[in-house]
């Protein structure tokens, strides 16, 4: 049972989402909203499902991540109606809903059904979720322009959202802890794995993303996504970007770690938690997020002068020039919630310079950011600039050596505050 100041939390949580949903409703000629929690879909030529997590804004009211096929529907003046299918079924177990105060917020009701509940005393209705789950269903099918709305009152937390955040890290660093024990002590990234599961007691199906787990030149490839079972020969490096999901809530968080011996890349890793730390202080309301990402580019640069892999080369000349791109190719970071990568985060197209950055707007107090530098050994990115007009400013020895090391990326979730940031990741380590 959660303690009773977040339960607290969660009822005033209700009573700002009630009137933020109402708000936008009357904005755009609604009176009732009605939100579906979706479902597993079916493979195709299967007769077994994806695993499910549920509708973010499902989530956003609830945090009922497992529910399938269950509905809420928001009304002006009047309690949320909350639906859950409860079939009588000998072949799988039913969820069972925690009896907590925030429930009474709610219009409860539990159905054998997964058909819509009765929708009445709404004359203006809208309806989202995923299409194939509102065929035939009353009201305007995901108007976007309310979609869009709704998206934006996620974007400013509540002390309930930051609190399940804040909770999430403590939950995924203790993983994480378990999961540099495990590397530095041999283990697979299997192993590496289990660990993290054992120590955060989360199913991997149930994490708010496959983890990432990387050991030597896979930590190279930035989703990397397969275990290998056995140990490699020599642990040269462990990257691992994993995080849970609390309460629908989600952590996300990169840790790398140098293996025994590997003073060279070690010193990388903790010359880039410097720049790390450096670019988390920046979080502050009214700095545009983009400026943290040139930002970054620029103290990625000046790690490459220092440490050798590049020489000849001021660093904004490496900037201008897409060197330090070949090395950090991603975004800085994105908006963290219910989903991993949280909605409402590019009112305006990425910049040509930052093309898969995922947050293009000026930080306000109460968003929720991840900060995530990374600097990597990719041969598909680095070839073209080896062999081009720069190739002769790279130390290929020194680069021959790291690239079976794969890479480094270290991230953190950082809260927008009043007056600066609060870094609930940081605040977790213990």
């Amino acid at each position: 049972m959660p303690d009773t100041d977040l339960l607290s939390l969660q009822i005033d949580h209700m009573g700002i989402l009630q009137s933020r949903y109402e708000q936008v409703l009357e904005d755009h000629g609604y009176d009732g909203l009605l939100i579906s929690s979706g479902a597993a879909p079916m493979r195709y030529g299967d007769d077994q499902s994806w695993h499910f997590q549920g509708y973010g804004p499902f989530l956003h009211w609830t945090g009922l991540a497992g529910f399938e096929h269950a509905w809420l529907l928001i009304r002006k003046g009047r309690k949320p109606l909350l639906s859950l299918y409860q079939p009588v079924d000998f072949w799988h177990a039913s969820l069972e809903l925690a009896q907590e105060p925030w429930l009474e917020e709610f219009e409860l009701r539990f159905s054998e059904s997964r058909s819509a509940p009765e929708l009445s005393g709404v004359s203006q209705l809208a309806v989202i979720g995923d299409p194939s789950l509102l065929v035939d269903l009353p009201g305007d099918e995901n108007p976007g322009a309310l979609r869009a709305a709704l998206d934006e009152t996620r974007v400013h937390k509540t002390a309930y959202e930051i609190a399940c955040l804040t909770h999430a890290n403590k939950l995924a660093m203790a993983g994480h802890h378990a999961a540099c024990d495990a590397f530095l002590s041999g283990a697979s990234e299997f192993e590496i794995s289990l660990a993290y599961q054992r120590a955060t007691q989360q199913r991997e199906a149930d994490a708010p993303y496959h983890s990432i787990i990387g050991v030597n030149e896979h930590a190279g490839t930035l989703h990397y996504q397969y275990y290998d079972t056995a140990p490699p020969t020599k642990s040269r490096s462990l990257l691992i970007d994993a995080g849970v999901r609390y309460r629908g809530y989600c952590s996300d968080i990169t840790r790398t770690t140098a293996g025994v011996g590997e003073g060279r890349f070690a010193a990388l890793v903790q010359g880039l938690e410097q720049l790390q730390f450096r670019l988390c202080k920046m979080v502050a309301p009214g700095v545009d997020y983009v400026d943290i990402h040139r930002k970054t580019h620029l103290g990625i640069a000046a790690l490459l002068s220092a440490t050798g892999l590049v020489s000849g080369l001021s660093d904004e000349e490496m900037v201008a020039e897409g060197v330090t791109r070949a090395f950090f190719p991603h975004g800085i970071g994105h908006f963290l919630g219910v989903q991993v990568h949280d909605v409402a985060g590019k009112p305006v197209p990425s910049p040509a310079d930052a093309p898969f950055l995922r947050l293009m707007r000026t930080l306000e107090p109460g968003m929720v950011v991840t900060i995530e530098p990374g600097l990597y050994f990719i041969s598909s990115l680095l070839e073209p600039l080896l062999s081009g007009p720069f190739g002769r400013h790279i130390s290929r020895p020194l680069l021959d050596e790291l690239q079976g090391c794969g890479g480094i990326r270290i991230e953190d979730n950082v809260v927008v505050t009043d007056s600066g940031c609060r870094n609930l990741t940081r605040e977790s380590e213990g």
